[in-house]
């Protein structure tokens, strides 16, 4: 393989970087694919002796890497916040996120009920994330719906959840969470935060 033949390839590995991060709907990613992208075209312009091109591209990734340090750095706060089943802003929150949640669960739809467990994961006061459960007699909580918004997809909320308000569900008497499986994402993401397959179903222990 020649050089302009390894020149060629730099920059078309670049060019997809840059264009697949601008494609993520995760900020967290983003940042990430595209740092990687930048640098890469840092590497081919100077390869290239395009120095304005490396220079640009040198500055993006100073850009990235400031960012993805504030964003890996800081502390967020989490609250949960309870609601109606029935509440007004639950209704339009599903209704705006129809399709996305329709991706993760399909078939799912909303039947308000007396005694859901029903409340937002706040994440530095927005509200990152839906969760919607019945209680059962035997204290196994059946998820309805775990939906997080594309912006917070990195898995923070879902630790928040499941790991750091594992108190929480003792107090309401739940010893064991139960979800469906949904799509083969929603499967990874609940495999990602402890849940294992049983009897149809995935199962979380509340430790």
């Amino acid at each position: 393989m020649d050089s302009q033949m390894v020149l060629e390839i730099v920059g078309y590995v670049a060019s997809v970087l840059v264009a697949v991060s601008l494609m993520m709907s995760s900020i967290l990613r983003l940042r990430i694919i595209n740092l990687v992208g930048s640098a890469a075209f840092t590497v081919y312009g100077v390869l290239i002796q395009a120095y304005p091109v490396a220079a640009v591209n040198g500055l993006i990734v100073l850009i990235n890497l400031y960012y993805l340090r504030q964003m890996l750095g800081s502390r967020e706060y989490f609250k949960l916040l309870r609601v109606q089943p029935d509440s007004e802003y639950l209704r339009y929150f599903l209704d705006f996120y129809k399709g996305e949640i329709q991706r993760f669960l399909p078939g799912f739809t909303h039947t308000p009920a007396a005694g859901q467990l029903t409340f937002f994961v706040l994440r530095d006061m927005v509200p990152a994330g839906l969760f919607i459960g019945e209680v059962r007699g035997d204290g196994a909580l059946r998820v309805v719906l775990d939906f997080v918004i594309p912006q917070f997809r990195d898995f923070k909320t879902g630790r928040y959840l499941f790991t750091d308000q594992a108190a929480f569900f003792r107090e309401l008497g739940v010893h064991e969470i139960l979800s469906d499986p949904g799509n083969g994402e929603h499967t990874k993401y609940l495999r990602r935060m402890g849940f294992a397959p049983g009897d149809g179903v995935y199962r979380l222990r509340v430790a």
